[in-house]
Order: structure tokens, then C-alpha cells, then sequence
């Protein structure tokens, strides 16, 4: 599982959902399961850290805390590298730096985790 903390222009929150959903068009053709994108709608500032903090949310900002699942950590590296070499990725996204992005990709956080807990109803 990968998982993503970032800080999204309020006024920029149907560019970021077609960004998401283009992202998942591209990751499910590499092995992904499932992807899921939750946009901030109760998120308190902390007494000594908290999720603005993390990512240095500035005004005028939302946290969307996301993840992505897959089979396992072998799949999810493999398709690191076969997704950035997608022409896809250049055709939706843009620059290689991320300045076409709606959000500053300096300031995700991101990292691959191995389930600990997992229910389902």
C-alpha cells in the first residue's frame, strides 16, 4: 500500500479529482487494486504536529489524505518505473517537475506500507 498526505488549493478540487482519476486509469493498467482520494472535511490543527504541519498547508488549502493498494510491495515497485516511462503520464500531467500539477509536490508526503490491520464488513 502507498499512502499520501498533500495540500490542495481549495479552488483547485475538481483539477485535483481529474488528476486522481486520471492517475488510476494509468496504475490500474500496472497492477494497482484499488485507489482511494478523501479531500479534508474535519481535520484539527494538533498541539505539537498535525497534517497542515506535515505538509506546510498554507492558506486557502485542503489536506487530502489518500492510498493506493496493491497485491504487494514487489508489484507497487515494479510499476514505479513502468509508470513514470508511460507516455501517460507526460500526456496528463505535464511537466516533469510537477509545476502543471494543482498542488505542490514539494510538500507531499508520501511512503509504501504493509497492511498491519484490515477489516471489511
Amino acid at each position: 500500500m502507498n499512502g499520501f498526505v498533500l495540500a490542495v488549493p481549495a479552488d483547485k478540487k475538481d483539477a485535483y479529482r481529474e488528476v486522481a482519476e486520471k492517475f488510476w486509469d494509468i496504475a490500474k493498467d500496472y497492477g494497482a487494486r484499488s485507489q482511494v482520494e478523501c479531500w479534508e472535511v474535519d481535520v484539527p490543527d494538533g498541539h505539537t504536529t498535525d497534517f497542515r504541519r506535515a505538509v506546510k498547508c498554507e492558506e486557502g488549502e485542503k489536506i487530502v489524505f489518500s492510498w493506493v493498494t496493491w497485491d504487494d510491495k514487489e508489484t507497487a515497485d515494479a510499476s514505479h518505473d513502468k509508470m513514470m516511462a508511460d507516455p501517460r503520464m507526460a500526456e496528463n500531467f505535464g511537466a516533469a517537475d510537477g509545476s502543471d500539477m494543482p498542488f505542490d509536490g514539494k510538500r507531499m508526503i508520501y511512503g509504501g506500507f504493509e497492511p498491519l490491520v484490515w477489516k471489511e464488513a
